[in-house]
């Protein structure tokens, strides 16, 4: 079983930075994708970004321009720089790791972030 233990979360004012980190566990699967989504109360759990199999990157709309996702793949991990930060960036943050693509996903713990105006 593959587990991801996730850092870095915390409160910020509107226009910070913050960044995340997340760390895999081998399991029975290679690893071959990582990323982050993020989800609110009531809402769906929705993208914020990821890298594919190929190596491409897949960003949500709403963080474009704003977030960028980087990797170790010497160590596992994903990071999330979160650059401009604004309230509606507020959310529980959860690392994703896919053997096969995003066909299925494992999940971490999630961090909370917290941004105020």
């Amino acid at each position: 079983q593959v587990q991801l233990v996730e850092s870095g979360g915390g409160l910020v004012q509107a226009g910070g930075s913050l960044r995340l980190s997340c760390a895999a566990s081998q399991g029975i699967y290679s690893i071959n994708a990582m990323g982050w989504y993020r989800q609110t109360p009531g809402k769906q759990r929705e993208l914020v970004a990821r890298f594919t199999t190929g190596g491409s990157i897949n960003f949500g709309d709403s963080v474009k321009g704003r977030f960028t996702i980087s990797r170790d793949n010497a160590k596992r991990t994903v990071y999330l720089q979160m650059n401009s930060l604004k309230p509606e960036d507020t959310a529980v943050y959860y690392c994703a790791a896919s053997h096969d693509n995003w066909f299925h996903y494992y999940w971490g713990q999630g961090t909370q972030v917290t941004v105020s105006s």
